[in-house]
This record gives C-alpha cells, structure tokens and sequence, in this order.
C-alpha cells in the first residue's frame, strides 16, 4: 500500500467510531478475498520498456468506486468527496446518505449512479429518474447481490441499521430510507438489464462480473461497460481476487466495450498492472473512505493526488506504455 494511503488509514481508525470504521474495513466471511485483492497485486511485476522517446500525457484512468453511508466517516459525507473529485468520476452509490441531486450539484467531476435494482420495479424506475433529473452520466448496475453478503465484524458489533440521523437518502419517500430496505433479491436477471435499458437513454454499465460468459452476456445485452469486482470481498468469500478475473473478461469482451476493474488497489503501481492487463479504468473504494474520515474533502483529494502522482511516475519508468506482455509473475 502506499504510505499516505496508510497513513490516512491509520488517522481514520483514530477517528472513526470502531463499529463504523469494521463497517467499511470488513469483508464476507473469513475475509480471504478481502485480503486476497490486495495480494493478487503483489504477485505480479512490471517489465519496463527503455528507450521509448515519449512524453507522458496526464490521464488518470481511476474512478471513486460507489461505497456506502460517506456520512458514517465524516458531517459532510458524499458532498466532501463530490468536493473533491477534480475531474475524476465518482460513482455514487444508492445507499448514499446525500441525495443524488445534491451530490452531482457539489461535484468537480463527473458523476454516474450505482444501481441496486429493486424488486418492485417502479421504486427501480423511481430511482433511475432522480439519477437523470441529477445530471448523472450513467448508470451502474450492481449485478453481485442478490443477498447482502454475510459480515462478521458488522454481527460481532450488532451493525444492522444507520444511526438516528442519517439515511439513504436516495431512498427517501420511495421506501422507508433505513439500510436494510435496499433491498436485494435473487430474481433479478438480464431480463432486467433489458428493462433498464428500454427505460433509460443513459450508458449502462455492469458492476461484479468475475465469469468471462458473464461478460459475453453483458455484451450481448447491449451494455456500455463491465465492472471485473467481486465487490471489494463483501460478497461472497470463495471467488478470485478481481485482478486475478481480470485477464479472462478482458479476452471474452474482446475490445467490444470498456472492461474497469475495483477491488484491492492500493497505490499507482497497481493501476498501472490493472491497466497493463486490459483494464480501461479502475475504482477505489476503501482508500477514499479513509482519506474522507481522515480530512474530508482535503484528505479524499490528498489520496486521488497521491495516486495519480505515483502511477504517471510508473507510466513513466514502463515507457509510456502498458500492455499484457509486460505483466510477469513474482519468483
């Protein structure tokens, strides 16, 4: 991990309340993914090009991947991390404790709307409008719960609801806005991605696709992009590290659309190897949280330049250019 990244981590523990704090920082069962995003990175190394004569450009393919409840970490919540986006994109989640609307007004970036399709599909539609009245630029379908996944931090500290106060704003007069009414269900299916996309102009991406058919599938359902995440090891306990799905899905969607990836990015060195196995973009999650928590819009900006400081330096030292075959495994 990157040192400031740490760094924020170790002053957002301080702060956060720790049930909050295990919230974010917890994982699905054991917590192998969890721990396995992270090491699928340290498995690999980077075979730099010499001699390339090139200028590097200041593109800074990363994303705020959608996390929950930014209010749990600080007063300001999603609107301290619209604050701060600088151009980069923030995916903002359903289960946002700032309604959609007052995240896009506040943002220096661009804004897309993580989806949770609802069982009932007028709370779905509901949803889907106050994203495009916002300014949204696209939507994100969550395709990797149809159950919250099994958290045992979050039952250790008895975490089954947001405390007096706040809510998922999103949610607000179209269920009772409480955690446990986004609801997930295992009925969903690409008869849905279908509907969504009848139902809205916006660019449809899907978020949790680990299974290259999964990923034909996406394609073929007319999607603008797929997500490779196993949800920042939330989900279920027993799947690959994202990067480690990575290669498969970029091959089975075959440049047809943009292939992201989230989960265990952790410094400029691994956007650089996502990016090098085909990836277009990546997400951070957790790292904003921290830098949020740590100093509000201040510490989510800290992160966002630190990364992309590192990564255009490694950029640089691989030649200006990252492809697979400069992707080698670790002795």
């Amino acid at each position: 991990m990157n040192p400031v990244l740490a760094e924020l981590h170790d002053k957002a523990r301080a702060v956060l309340d720790p049930v909050h704090h295990d919230f974010f920082a917890g994982g699905a069962g054991d917590e192998v993914v969890l721990a396995e995003n992270e090491a699928a990175f340290r498995r690999l190394a980077l075979l730099p090009r010499v001699l390339r004569g090139r200028e590097i450009g200041e593109d800074f393919p990363v994303m705020i991947s959608p996390t929950a409840f930014h209010k749990l970490a600080h007063p300001d919540g999603e609107l301290a991390t619209a604050r701060a986006l600088s151009g980069t994109t923030l995916v903002s989640s359903t289960a946002s404790t700032v309604p959609i609307a007052d995240v896009v007004a506040a943002a220096t970036g661009p804004v897309w709307f993580q989806l949770y399709v609802q069982p009932d599909m007028a709370v779905t539609e509901a949803l889907v409008r106050r994203a495009e009245q916002a300014g949204c630029r696209a939507l994100v379908v969550t395709a990797d719960s149809p159950v919250f996944g099994r958290h045992r931090r979050d039952l250790a500290h008895g975490f089954h609801d947001l405390p007096p106060g706040l809510a998922a704003e999103n949610m607000r007069d179209l269920v009772e806005p409480g955690l446990r009414n986004i609801a997930m269900s295992p009925t969903v299916s690409w008869e849905h991605i279908d509907r969504l996309r009848e139902m809205t102009a916006l660019p449809l991406w899907v978020k949790g696709i680990l299974h290259p058919q999964d990923a034909e599938l996406a394609v073929g359902h007319g999607v603008a992009g797929v997500v490779v995440s196993n949800h920042g090891g939330r989900q279920l306990d027993l799947v690959p590290a994202s990067l480690d799905a990575l290669p498969a899905v970029v091959d089975a969607v075959a440049g047809r659309v943009p292939v992201a990836l989230d989960g265990g990015v952790r410094s400029g060195g691994d956007i650089a190897l996502a990016l090098a196995l085909g990836a277009s973009a990546v997400g951070i999650g957790r790292p904003v949280l921290w830098g949020l928590a740590a100093d509000g819009d201040q510490g989510v900006r800290r992160v966002l330049d630190v990364l992309r400081d590192e990564f255009l330096h490694v950029l640089t030292l691989c030649g200006g250019e990252l492809s697979r075959d400069m992707v080698v495994k670790r002795c």
